[in-house]
Parts: C-alpha cells; structure tokens; sequence
C-alpha cells in the first residue's frame, strides 16, 4: 500500500523553476509513449496498465517508491529516471526540461 499525502507545501519556494503549461502536457503525454505504461485522465492514449494510474500523482508520499514526491523530484524522474533509480524498466525518453516542467504543472494539477 502506497501512503498518500497532501505535499503541496512542500518545495513551495523552488516552484518558479518548475512551473509548467498543464494545457500543453496533455499533447506532450500523448506524444512521449507514457500511456502505453500509465494510465494518464484527459490523455486519449493514457490507458496503460504496466505503472499506477497518474490521477492521483501529486498526492503520492513517494515516486518510484524511493523520491518523495515533489515537482523538483518528479521532474528529476521524468528526465532521467535511470540515475535516480538504475536498471528500471522505464527508458529515459530524453525529455527536455521544458517539457517536464509541463508534465509535471498536468500531474500535478490532478489531484
């Protein structure tokens, strides 16, 4: 079982370098494979069921079961996840910063 916390306070203060365009995410997902793994709402190819459903992302206590989940570490995993945690399955999609900062503003505005 996954603990579920509110972490919005969290990494309030580093927020500008992370703010993304949520609207924009949504293209961005569907055109980076994560719904082939994830189910992603509001992403019409976000029905895959390898990794937990994203819905609920930004209120998740940990990502990948070892970062705890701020928007500096999700955008960290979505860059580059094997040197966060090497050998997993995920290949590094080579996102460039800007879209993961939009990624992120998406993840995390579906609470």
């Amino acid at each position: 079982m996954v603990a579920s916390v509110e972490l919005a306070a969290c990494g309030d203060a580093p927020r500008a370098a992370t703010t993304g365009d949520a609207t924009r995410a949504r293209l961005l997902l569907h055109q980076y494979p994560c719904g082939d793994c994830y189910e992603i709402p509001g992403v019409p190819t976000g029905r895959g069921k390898v990794g937990p459903p994203l819905g609920g992302a930004a209120r998740l206590a940990y990502l990948a079961g070892i970062l705890l989940n701020t928007r500096e570490d999700m955008m960290q995993w979505i860059q580059d996840r094997q040197a966060v945690k090497p050998h997993t399955d995920m290949p590094n999609l080579h996102v460039p910063q800007q879209h993961a900062q939009d990624m992120v503003a998406y993840l995390y505005s579906q609470r």
